[in-house]
C-alpha cells in the first residue's frame, strides 16, 4: 500500500526524521490559509498523487506570494497530472501539500528496501540527488552506494557513518546522518514498510539534514498490524478493479495488455504471462485466484477481467491441486451469464476434477476454445486476438 508525501511525512516525523513544515489542503482557499499559517516567505505548492516525476510535470512550484499560492492551488486542483509513472492517462490531483520553503545547499538521495538476496533491508545512498536514481544507476552507477543492515544486531552507528563517508557528510552533518539512518531503521521495521525514499534529502544552507520528500509503500501483508497505516490508504488513486479484487481476496493487478488472466498460483500466473508475450501479445492483468477459490470468488474475478475495456480475449489457465477445476467451470459460466461474453474465451484445465470439469464447460452452450496445455492455450488465445 502506499501514501502520499504529506502522510509519509509525518510517519517519519514521528520517528524523529527531520522534515519541512507542511500542511495537506484540499481548496484554493485552504491553500490560503495554509500558507498565512505557514508565513513564507516562500512555499512550495505540491500535488498528492501516487507516482514519482511531479516536478517535471509540473506539479511541485515553488512561489513568493500567498496569491501564487492561491493561483498555483486553482490550477493543480482538479487537474490531471501525467508523468513518466503514471502512465499516459495520468492522475487527478484532488490534494495539495503546501510547504515552506528551504535553502538547498546540496541534493543527495536516500532510500531503504528490503533486499531479498541478502534478507536484510538494504539502504541505497548517492550524491546525485534530485534525478531518477534508474538514470544515475545506468550512467554512472559508482556513484550508488549500497550499505545492509543485519537483522540480527539491529542498526548500529557505523552503518549511518559509512552512508555519511558516502554521502560526503562530515563533522556535524555525520551526527545528523547517523541518527537520522537509526531512525529512519526503526521506522521501516517497525511499520513493515517495503519502500522508503527521500529524494531529496537535502543539506540546507544552515548545515541541517532535511527530508525534502518521501515516499512509502508498506507491505500489504502487514498491515492489518497497522490500523494507524490502513486509515491513510487513498482509494482514490487506486485502480478501481483493484479495490474490488481485494473485497474477495483475489491477487490482482492491472497491466496495459490486451489478454486477461486468470490462473491459479502466483508460478502459474507469471508463466501464463510470459508465454502469452512469447507469442506476441501482452497480458491485461495479473490473477491469481489462489488454492482454494469458491465459485462466488471465481465468478467475481471473471468479472472484474472483463471490466477492462482494454481485454480483447481471455485465457483461463487452472491448474486443479486444492482447486477444482468444476469450481472453476461453474464460476466462468455464472460470471458469463451473468455479464455475457463479448470476446474469445480460451479455457484450460487439468487436473483434479479436469474431466468433470471439461464436461461442464462443453455442455454449457458457451463458445468456448478448449486447450489441451498452457502452450495451446497460448497459441489460441493470441490467434483468436489477433483475428478478431
Amino acid at each position: 500500500m502506499n501514501i502520499h508525501e504529506y502522510q509519509a511525512k509525518a510517519v517519519l516525523k514521528s520517528f524523529g526524521a527531520p522534515v519541512a513544515k507542511g500542511i495537506p489542503v484540499f481548496t484554493p482557499e485552504d491553500a490560503v490559509k495554509a500558507a498565512e499559517e505557514l508565513g513564507g516567505p516562500v512555499w512550495v505548492v505540491k500535488a498528492q498523487i501516487h507516482a514519482g516525476g511531479r516536478g517535471k510535470a509540473g506539479g511541485v512550484k515553488v512561489v513568493k506570494s500567498i496569491e501564487d499560492v492561491k493561483a498555483e492551488a486553482t490550477r493543480l486542483l482538479g487537474s490531471t497530472l501525467v508523468t513518466h509513472q503514471t502512465g499516459p492517462q495520468g492522475k487527478v490531483v484532488n490534494r495539495l501539500y503546501i510547504e515552506d520553503g528551504s535553502s538547498i545547499k546540496t541534493e543527495l538521495y536516500l532510500s531503504a528496501l528490503v533486499d531479498r538476496a541478502t534478507s536484510r533491508v538494504a539502504f541505497i545512498a548517492s550524491t546525485e540527488g534530485g534525478m531518477d536514481i534508474e538514470e544515475v544507476a545506468e550512467k554512472t552507477p559508482e556513484k550508488i552506494h549500497t550499505f545492509t543492515v543485519n537483522p540480527a544486531s539491529g542498526y548500529s552507528a557505523y552503518v549511518g557513518r559509512n552512508i555519511a563517508n558516502a554521502l560526503g557528510l562530515e563533522g556535524s552533518l555525520m551526527k545528523q546522518c547517523v541518527k537520522l539512518i537509526g531512525n529512519l531503521y526503526k521506522a521501516f521495521t517497525e511499520k513493515d514498510m517495503s519502500l522508503l525514499e527521500i529524494n531529496p534529502l537535502i543539506v540546507t544552507e544552515d548545515d541541517e539534514l532535511v527530508c525534502l520528500d518521501a515516499k512509502v509503500g508498506f507491505d500489504g501483508n502487514a498491515l492489518y498490524r497497522h490500523a494507524d497505516i490502513m486509515e491513510l490508504r487513498d482509494e482514490t488513486e487506486e485502480d478501481p478493479k483493484e479495490i474490488e479484487a481485494s473485497k474477495f481476496d483475489l491477487n490482482y493487478i492491472a497491466l496495459d495488455g490486451d489478454i486477461g488472466c486468470m490462473v491459479n498460483g502466483a508460478g502459474l500466473a507469471m508463466a501464463t504471462m510470459d508465454i502469452i508475450k512469447l507469442y506476441g501479445s501482452s497480458p491485461a492483468n495479473f490473477l491469481d485466484v489462489g488454492g482454494g477459490a469458491s465459485k462466488e470468488k471465481v465468478t467475481a474475478a471473471f468479472k472484474i477481467i472483463t471490466s477492462d475495456p482494454n481485454v480483447k480475449g481471455i485465457l483461463v489457465n487452472i491448474f486443479g491441486g486444492i482447486m477444482r477445476c468444476d469450481i472453476i467451470a461453474e464460476g466462468v459460466i455464472a460470471a458469463v451469464k451473468e455479464v455475457g461474453l463479448k470476446v474469445p474465451l480460451v479455457v484450460r484445465l487439468t487436473g483434479t476434477n479436469e474431466e468433470l470439469g471439461k464436461k461442464i464447460i462443453a455442455e454449457s452452450g458457451l463458445d468456448v476454445l478448449p486447450a489441451d496445455n498452457l502452450d495451446d492455450a497460448a497459441k489460441k488465445i493470441v490467434a483468436a486476438v489477433k483475428g478478431a
